[in-house]
């Protein structure tokens, strides 16, 4: 089966569901979309054996071949891990979906076509191998996500929401694609798989730090990176399925997985390794600070994500170092790609159930808002456990999956204090040491998320609703991603050995061939080692901070929220709208006057210093026909008549010397022998007249404003200007001619291939035939708009007899 059509299969099923979703009401629509993602993810894990052992394999569907755009589906260890996330993650949600909306209160048919694009685009980006088409799904998911966020539109939140998150992703991916540009202007391809290629020869090229630049733009967006990672709180408002798959398992990831992908291209540029590595951190310790701020239990696991995300981002940025290391394969730095992979299928796992159980909260309790929470581990132990069991992976607790991964960051980070290159050996401590901060602080939210929730006293006075244990149709899915996170924590080499590794291949393959040679075994116990004594001080300084929260938590009240990221948005897009609207304002009078004279002068502007800056005021007569004596008594009466037209103070006589102005026109055809073209000239000018007759006699007298001396001044220099320019423009076409003319094809070919004997009427019905077939369709449709309006208003005066 071709790739490119699996890619595709959700939008198509999605076109199905306003056909099924009438038909089939009594059963809830989630039941029938939940097919889509199951049969994908059983196929792509059909792919794990040959991945397993660095295969690769491609399918091809050509778009747009004369600009070379394919649809190019290219699946190897990283992308196929991926899009395992994407199906796998997808299947349990839309699981959770059905028993978390109501079908009888909820617009499900939206939904679920929503989720499935936006799974489409998701699919399409980890797939793609050419980076325009890669660019198209990137927006599609800003254009799905911005739907599914929005999905309860009613909520002024919501949809502030998901403009915000469009607004900063779609600029992101702007920036992504001008550095997608340059890339292929250096490689002279579009192929990520050919540029990584040409990577050596790249680096030298002026414009490879400026794409470089532009790309982590893109990146750093839609990952939520600082400062961008503004948007993922507020896109908290949506549906907490949404919220499990898009902001813990797909859309955020989709900026590792560029960074991941462009890896092999941007090694070597130390900017990459410290924009990566030191972004990342820095957006890991900030947003695990102010974790802890949040009092909404779905806020608190946006602020965790966005942390989760940095440490990913800065293992990505440590894998890079190994491009400048001498046999870095058998060295530390083999675990940054390992650890980066490891913990991004963790986070996906233990993140995605803790959405999931925050949703459940959520559900059965009517709110989400921590402070009212508390006391839930009796009412509620299943969710209690499943929400311990995230969460203790999430602090880097033993018999955990994030307490493996957890311990390879650290041994990565460690790394780098070692690395000399670009002054790692001056400055590399500090990332050990940021590593550590955050960590700790990322123990504390992870305790202060489960246990302010589930233990303390029960506030059942406070909550909208009595709070009980869901359904177990909606404790499933979440239970399955608990069960994984032990399960990796005791199978952690069959998940490295199957997933992991084949994935580090494609973001290191300068240092590894196949994915045996990635030489990196995960443990549990790993020895008395700097990593453990970090460990340890992560519990006990963070255990000790947890249990003293209550005295400095209030800190945070203290700061203002003038000076935040999020003030400054605000102001950014009240001053965009405030000046827009007043921009607006000083051009957009209403009077079409207006309009026309903007266009017509930025016209002259733009053509006569086009004529300037090439040079061509060039005029040559040698080849014009001599002027006879009629045609200059016409173009004095075409003068005449114009200046007629612009004198007159009557409106009847302007009208009429208009029309001694096309009439002329008309002279001049029949005296050059287009005879054709005077008889259409002729009609036209008749109708033109006889309708501005019509149209004048209803107007109004002219105004004050239309009397004045500037008014007509002003005019008369637009009206100079432009045929000033045109006849420049046509003087100097005609003295230049670079190119033999077209006619002389028409009148070669019009009698022997068109086989007519009249060369306008050919041109007219065959050369041009789609053109003109568009203008009788555009006066069929205008003919059709008058006759309309006349019977409306014919039937609004015969009821207004008949109520009379």
């Amino acid at each position: 089966m071709s790739l490119v059509f699996l890619i595709f299969l959700p939008i198509l099923a999605a076109l199905l569901i306003p056909l099924l979703f009438k038909k089939l009401s009594r059963i809830h629509t989630g039941w029938f979309v939940l097919i889509v993602p199951v049969i994908l993810f059983i196929y792509y894990a059909s792919y794990l054996p040959q991945t397993m052992e660095g295969g690769t394999f491609t399918s091809e569907f050509q778009w747009i071949p004369s600009l070379d755009i394919a649809f190019i589906a290219y699946l190897d260890g990283l992308s196929l891990l991926f899009s395992l996330l994407i199906t796998g993650i997808g299947s349990l949600v839309v699981l959770y979906s059905t028993f978390y909306l109501d079908k009888n209160r909820e617009q499900l048919h939206n939904f679920y076509v929503y989720l499935l694009i936006f799974m489409t685009a998701m699919l399409g980006v980890v797939q793609s191998d050419h980076m325009i088409t890669l660019y198209l799904f990137w927006e599609l998911t800003s254009i799905s996500s911005f739907l599914l966020i929005g999905y309860w539109y009613t909520r002024d939140r919501s949809r502030f929401g998901a403009l915000k998150s469009m607004m900063i992703t779609v600029f992101g991916g702007l920036m992504m694609l001008g550095g997608f540009v340059l890339l292929s202007i250096m490689g002279n391809t579009y192929s990520i798989r050919e540029l990584i290629a040409q990577a050596p020869d790249l680096v030298q090229h002026e414009f490879f730090i400026w794409a470089l630049v532009l790309i982590l733009l893109g990146a750093f967006t839609k990952s939520a990176q600082f400062p961008f990672y503004i948007w993922l709180p507020d896109a908290m408002e949506a549906p907490t399925p949404v919220s499990a798959y898009l902001h813990s398992a797909t859309m955020v990831k989709a900026g590792l997985y560029l960074v991941a992908r462009f890896t092999p291209i941007f090694a070597a540029s130390g900017l990459w390794v410290w924009l990566v590595t030191g972004v990342g951190l820095f957006t890991m310790i900030w947003a695990s600070v102010f974790a802890l701020k949040q009092k909404d239990l779905k806020g608190i696991l946006a602020f965790s994500t966005v942390s989760q995300l940095g440490l990913i981002m800065s293992l990505l940025g440590a894998s890079a170092m190994g491009f400048h290391v001498e046999d870095a394969a058998n060295t530390v730095f083999k675990y940054a790609a390992f650890a980066a992979i490891f913990h991004l299928v963790n986070h996906a796992v233990f993140k995605g159930s803790l959405f999931m159980v925050a949703g459940i909260v959520d559900h059965e309790t009517g709110t989400r808002d921590i402070r009212k929470l508390g006391g839930l581990m009796s009412l509620m132990p299943i969710s209690f456990t499943i929400a311990m069991i995230g969460s203790l992976s999430m602090a880097g607790i033993p018999l955990f999956g994030g307490f493996l991964s957890k311990e390879t960051f650290l041994t990565a980070m460690l790394a780098i204090t070692e690395f000399e290159p670009f002054s790692m050996d001056v400055w590399g401590f500090l990332f050990p040491v940021i590593a550590w901060v955050g960590s700790v602080f990322t123990f504390i939210y992870s305790l202060y998320f489960v246990l302010h929730t589930f233990t303390g006293k029960h506030k059942p006075e406070e909550l909208p609703k009595q709070a009980h244990e869901a359904p177990i149709g909606m404790l499933i899915p979440p239970a399955i991603l608990a069960m994984l996170v032990i399960a990796i924590f005791f199978i952690p080499n069959v998940v490295g050995d199957w997933i992991v590794k084949p994935a580090v291949l494609a973001i290191q393959p300068f240092l590894y061939t196949s994915p045996e040679q990635v030489d990196v075994h995960v443990s549990a116990w790993h020895g008395f080692n700097t990593e453990l004594f970090m460990t340890l001080g992560i519990f006990a300084v963070g255990g000790l901070l947890f249990w003293l929260l209550r005295k400095w938590q209030p800190v945070y009240d203290k700061l203002p929220e003038t000076y935040s990221l999020n003030s400054l948005y605000d102001f950014m897009m009240y001053l965009s709208d405030s000046g827009a609207k007043r921009f607006s304002a000083l051009y957009m009078t209403g009077f079409i006057r207006s309009y026309l004279a903007y266009m017509f002068g930025f016209f002259i502007l733009i053509m006569l210093t086009t004529l300037y800056l090439v040079d061509a005021f060039v005029f040559d007569t040698t080849n014009l026909a001599p002027v006879g004596t009629y045609e200059i008594f016409i173009a004095i009466a075409l003068v005449a008549a114009t200046i007629t037209t612009i004198a007159a103070k009557s409106r009847l006589t302007a009208i009429v010397a208009l029309g001694a102005v096309g009439y002329s026109v008309a002279l001049f055809f029949v005296i050059f022998r287009a005879p054709d073209l005077a008889l259409t000239q002729l009609v036209i000018e008749t109708i033109s007249v006889a309708l501005f007759l019509l149209a004048f006699y209803h107007l109004p007298i002219n105004s004050k404003k239309e009397e004045r001396i500037s008014f007509k001044v002003g005019n008369a220099a637009i009206a100079l200007g432009v045929g000033v320019t045109m006849t420049l423009v046509a003087l100097s076409a005609h003295s230049q001619k670079l190119l033999p003319s077209i006619s002389e094809y028409y009148k070669e070919t019009v009698y022997s291939e068109a086989g007519g004997g009249n060369i306008v009427n050919v041109i007219l019905v065959d050369y041009r035939g789609f053109d003109t077939l568009f203008e009788i369709a555009v006066l069929g449709i205008a003919g059709i708009g008058i006759i309309t309006m006349i019977k409306l208003r014919l039937s609004k005066k015969e009821g207004h007899h008949e109520n009379k």
